[in-house]
């Protein structure tokens, strides 16, 4: 129950939008416990040799843009080349093992030297096996991950073996990871990661938070539901775009519907700049969610009208309610 719409906010994005944040200890902990137990697997000599230094979590978990549930946690774990080389064609890289000593050998396609990037997903499940807190292990859906399950924790840990390429012509070096079909690709958490460092701290801190609200918003079943991360690289977008944003969440979220509703027909680019145009929508699906931006913007305009000329919180938490669903809390007098 809420008396005014900012107790409302904060009543809301604390206890139904942000994570607990006692669980997100919990889960760090958890995180960082299970990197060091994978690590101990690699003193058996047919798991391949690991590379601790280049170990990155990555994902919305990490870059704090995350909301409830806690399901899943990201986390790449290196691996040393021990002398494989890669090409790169465009879209798929393909490592070649050029020690036939190399436990990297065993995972590599029949009669050939090129690394087959399922076999190297399934020998991390073979080894996960291992695990004193072991529950399942399998491949995640995408094929690109192993999605582990561990008897203590209420959410899945998503880990994918990496490589990390030699300072490239263009000044850079990527990560390689598995692409689903049993070659590799191209990554770089850490342009991801910098890149929200970055903006959240030009904007005094307040872009993580609506990050999170806007993801709650574009999980109800209103309208078309964008890939996360798409929704997140098109807000990124947003704050690179402004010089300020509102201290108010509910003026910022305002002004992002408004730049959903006219952006979404456009060009969402790859932070990592590495797969260009990441919108991938339809007509229909942009459509869809272009009017739904622009229904609920006009509601938005209603709510802080009616608060802020009216002096009228219930009503202006009324409409709110109207934008975020059931879980948005009541008025309340007291």
């Amino acid at each position: 129950m809420a008396t005014t719409v900012n107790n409302a906010f904060e009543e809301f994005i604390r206890d139904k939008v942000n994570l607990d944040s006692d669980k997100t200890k919990t889960a760090r902990k958890s995180r960082d416990n299970l990197i060091d137990n994978i690590h101990s697997l690699g003193s058996n000599e047919d798991f391949f040799n690991l590379y601790h230094d280049i170990d990155i979590a990555f994902g919305s978990f990490a870059r704090k843009t995350k909301i409830r549930p806690l399901d899943d946690i990201d986390i790449m774990i290196g691996i040393k080349s021990d002398g494989s080389t890669y090409n790169d064609f465009g879209n798929v890289i393909k490592i070649y093992v050029n020690d036939d000593n190399s436990p990297q050998k065993s995972c590599c396609n029949e009669n050939t030297n090129v690394l087959n990037s399922t076999k190297v997903i399934n020998k991390f499940i073979k080894e996960l096996k291992n695990l004193s807190d072991y529950k399942k292990a399998e491949i995640h859906k995408s094929g690109a991950a192993v999605t582990l399950q561990l008897k203590s924790y209420e959410w899945n840990f998503d880990i994918v073996p990496c490589f990390i390429t030699t300072v490239e012509s263009d000044g850079r070096n990527y990560y390689v990871i598995p692409d689903g079909k049993g070659n590799w690709q191209k990554t770089d958490p850490r342009k991801d990661r910098d890149k929200v460092s970055t903006l959240n701290q030009k904007h005094n801190g307040l872009m993580l938070e609506t990050i999170r609200l806007v993801k709650y918003w574009n999980r109800r079943p209103t309208m078309p539901l964008m890939p996360s991360y798409v929704l997140e690289c098109l807000l990124l977008q947003y704050f690179e775009s402004v010089d300020s944003v509102s201290k108010f969440i509910d003026l910022r979220f305002r002004d992002i519907l408004l730049y959903i509703k006219d952006n979404i027909w456009y060009s969402i680019d790859d932070p990592k700049e590495i797969q260009g145009d990441l919108n991938t929508l339809t007509y229909d699906e942009k459509l869809k969610i272009s009017n739904k931006a622009k229904s609920d913007y006009d509601k938005a305009n209603e709510a802080i009208a009616a608060e802020t000329n009216e002096k009228n919180h219930k009503k202006a938490i009324k409409k709110w309610a109207e934008i975020f669903g059931d879980e948005f809390p009541d008025y309340s007098e007291d």
